[in-house]
This record gives C-alpha cells, sequence and structure tokens, in this order.
C-alpha cells in the first residue's frame, strides 16, 4: 500500500483525522515549548526562586473569571514612580511623602499585601510610617518601619495589624462592615524621614490576585503554564523513545528466535515467560526507591523491561507462515544472509499490521511516567504532568478548592490518549487484512 492512497484512505475516517490533528496540535506545542523555553531555563525556573516573586499564590486562571461569572482580582502593582511625591528638607536629610493610590473595582479580596520599600542613594537607613485610606473616609495606621536598602514589608502577616482588624489585614483593610468588599480608590500615604539630603525612597504597593495566567499558579507561586508546556515534550518523548525502544528491538528478536529456531528460540521463549510475570510498575517503583527517580534511568528500565514482552509471542506468530514462504526459499537460494533475511524480508512483512499497535503504545507509555511521578516517582528536576498531578495531592488541591491545578494536567494526558486512541484505532482498519476486507 503506497503512502499515497494510505493517506486518502485516512481521509475516509473522521476519527482518524480527529486523531491526527490533536497529535499535530500537541507536537506543535511541543517544538514551541523547546524553542521558546531552554531546557535549562525550564529547569531553573521550576525549581523556584525570586522570579516568581510577584505572583500570587495558588491562584486560578484568568479564564475562570468569564466561566464562572465572577470579578476576581488580579495582581494589580502601584509604583511611587509618577506620584506626586511632597518633600520637605531639614539639616542633615528631608522628610518625603507619597501618595499610592490602589483602584479596587473587584468583587473578592486580594489573597495577599505587600509593601516593597528600596532607599536610594545612601547606605543610612530610612524610617518609614504608612497609613491606610479607605474609601469611606476611614484612616488606619499600619505601622513604622526601618528601612535599609531593599526590603519588603508583608503587610498581610502584620499580626498586630490583624488583632486590631480582627482579621487577616488584605481581607480587613478592603472589608466593609457587612463583611463585603469595599470597592473604590484604597490610598497608602507613606511618611518617611531620610537622613541623607540625596537619598531616594522608591515605594510599590502590590495587592495580589486570586487568578493569573492561562493555567494559574502553584503553591510556590510558580505559574503553572510551564509545567504544562514542558510536560508536552516530556511525555512525547518519552512514550515515543519507549514504544520504539520496545517495538523495535522485540521484533528484531522475535524475528530472530523464529528463523534461527532451535536453542535461540527456546532460549527467548523461556526468558519472555519469566519477564511476562513481572509486574512492571513495581519494579519501576523500586528502582525509584532504592537508586534513581531520574526520568532516563525510568526510560532504559521500561525499555529493558519490555524487550521480552509477551509481544514476542504475538510477533512469533505472525512471524513463523513467512519464514517457510516461497521467496524467503528464493533469497536463501541466491545466497542472502541471515541478516539480510530477518532485516530485509521478514521484518518488513508484518511492519504495516504493527503499525497501528505502535501508534496506541504511545501513551501507555505517556501515562506511566505519569502515574510514576503521582506516586511522587517522578523526576525531582523536570517539570511535567505528573509532577503537577504530585504536588496537586501533595497540598490537598482538591480538598481546597484549586480545581485548577488538577483539571489541566489530567485534560493533557486524556487529550493525548485520546489522540492516539483515535489515530492508531483507524490504521488498525486500514492495515488490518481481516478488518480491511469486513
Amino acid at each position: 500500500m503506497n503512502p499515497r492512497s494510505t493517506f486518502a484512505r485516512i481521509r475516509r475516517y473522521p476519527s482518524a483525522v480527529a486523531g491526527f490533528a490533536i497529535i499535530l496540535l500537541l507536537v506543535g506545542v511541543a517544538v514551541y515549548t523547546v524553542v521558546t523555553i531552554p531546557y535549562s531555563q525550564a529547569l531553573a525556573d521550576w525549581r523556584g526562586g525570586d522570579q516568581w516573586r510577584m505572583n500570587p499564590v495558588n491562584a486560578s486562571p484568568v479564564w475562570t473569571n468569564r466561566l464562572f461569572g465572577g470579578n476576581a482580582p488580579p495582581t494589580l502593582t502601584v509604583s511611587s514612580d509618577g506620584a506626586e511625591v511632597e518633600s520637605a528638607a531639614f539639616d542633615g536629610g528631608r522628610q518625603v511623602r507619597i501618595p499610592l493610590a490602589l483602584d479596587f473595582p473587584h468583587d473578592d479580596f486580594p489573597s495577599e499585601l505587600t509593601l516593597l520599600l528600596s532607599v536610594l542613594g545612601t547606605d543610612r537607613p530610612a524610617f518609614v510610617e504608612a497609613t491606610w485610606h479607605r474609601p469611606d473616609g476611614t484612616d488606619i495606621r499600619l505601622g513604622a518601619h526601618r528601612i535599609a536598602g531593599d526590603d519588603r514589608i508583608a503587610i498581610s502577616q502584620n499580626r498586630a495589624l490583624e488583632g486590631r482588624l480582627g482579621q487577616v489585614p488584605h481581607i480587613g483593610l478592603f472589608a466593609d462592615d457587612g463583611g463585603r468588599v469595599l470597592q473604590g480608590t484604597h490610598r497608602l500615604t507613606l511618611e518617611a524621614v531620610l537622613f541623607d539630603p540625596n537619598a531616594e525612597l522608591r515605594a510599590e504597593l502590590v495587592a495580589f490576585g486570586r487568578v493569573h495566567g492561562l493555567a494559574g499558579t502553584d503553591h510556590l507561586r510558580r505559574d503553572l503554564m510551564l509545567a504544562l508546556l514542558w510536560g508536552t515534550p516530556v511525555a512525547l518523548s518519552f512514550g515515543l523513545l519507549a514504544a520504539v525502544g520496545t517495538t523495535v528491538t522485540t521484533l528484531v528478536i522475535a524475528a530472530a528466535g523464529v528463523w534461527f529456531g532451535g536453542l535461540i528460540d527456546a532460549t527467548i521463549q523461556r526468558l519472555t515467560e519469566v519477564t511476562m510475570i513481572l509486574p512492571v510498575l513495581p519494579v519501576l517503583v523500586m528502582v525509584g526507591t532504592l537508586y534513581s527517580t531520574s526520568i532516563w534511568l525510568m526510560l532504559g528500565v521500561v525499555i529493558a523491561l519490555g524487550i521480552f514482552s509477551a509481544s514476542i509471542k504475538m510477533y512469533r506468530a505472525m512471524l513463523l507462515p513467512i519464514r517457510n514462504a516461497p521467496y524467503i526459499e528464493a533469497a536463501r537460494a541466491y545466497g542472502a544472509s541471515d541478516a539480510r533475511i530477518v532485516l530485509r524480508y521478514m521484518i518488513p512483512r508484518i511492519l504495516p499490521v504493527l503499525i497501528p499497535a505502535f501508534v496506541t503504545l504511545i501513551p501507555t507509555y505517556v501515562f506511566l511516567e505519569a502515574s510514576l511521578a503521582v506516586l511522587g516517582l517522578g523526576d525531582p528536576v523536570l517539570p511535567t504532568w505528573g509532577k503537577i498531578l504530585n504536588d496537586a495531592q501533595a497540598q490537598g488541591a482538591l480538598y481546597n478548592g484549586f480545581y485548577y491545578w488538577v483539571v489541566a494536567p489530567a485534560v493533557l494526558l486524556m487529550l493525548t490518549g485520546l489522540g492516539f486512541a483515535l489515530f492508531g484505532f483507524a490504521l488498525d482498519r486500514i492495515f488490518n487484512p481481516r478488518l480491511r476486507s469486513a
């Protein structure tokens, strides 16, 4: 069957077209991810660090606002750059007054409230007093702080302020008498004393939101889109390499056993029967627990366990009639070597029938890698779909209402399985002689 006629037959099956489109989409995402986010950068970012400090903790995706009809706030930032700063000099320094206006028209409270302060142009510390002005005219003193260099004031963790408000500050400062969100313009006034005439104070008020990005964030403020994107090439690579490694080696060994027969064939069959009773997942769990959870080591173990799998017996049954075919006898008559007969005349005869099985085998290994990660045996440095599910399980995402944390990787796993299954089943109808004749 030539490629052109095969492609024409594939187009006749809507399921094959849909499955192929899903596979192309996943491959496109994988290529885009590898090109735009280098491997080293992905590993460094996923370890966490200062690059995520401006992200909220456990924030839902921004599209949940439209999906559920809500008006949850994103992260809002107000900087002193451009603010009308008032300054009054005195002997040896100056007083500075910085107003910060935060427009808050949302229906939910911020998740955190943080003030970032920087004293520039001097090594002497400054004293800063902050006052919160609510839209209803209420003024609330937030306290005074000694600032040297760069400092981060977590207003949400101010226990004294929490005691005065009766609730955590990022809710108490925004709540009206009925406990609802007080919408409008909230103002923060900073009055600072700088002990150097050349010193400068910069301020940034950050009201962390309840929504962030297309995939949300986790407990370490990491954008989950990074793991969702990089999980695609990792999953496809693992599944493809494992499927190719197990299928090719198994097929070659089965063909060699059929051709040479005798002790070689018997040895292969006995090894296959022993390997068939070994449970793959418990063996991988033991390797990950006792030795290493590296994804490449797991891939090698998967291929090693898959070489002498039950597929050898199926391939052997398909190759036995071919061994005695007339064209094989003709090849032996003109002096073809054993390797040429096995690789050029026997194996290609059954390849069309094996292609559908190979396609449907890829998601099997994708799910296996994700299962290991969910069990805590995934590669600790790689951002993968299974690692997201493992973190979600460890943090009780479903119990705390962070459904997005579980749904996104689960949907991608199901989409991967669906795409390869639709395409593989359609190929089976095309290449399998019995199904084709039906």
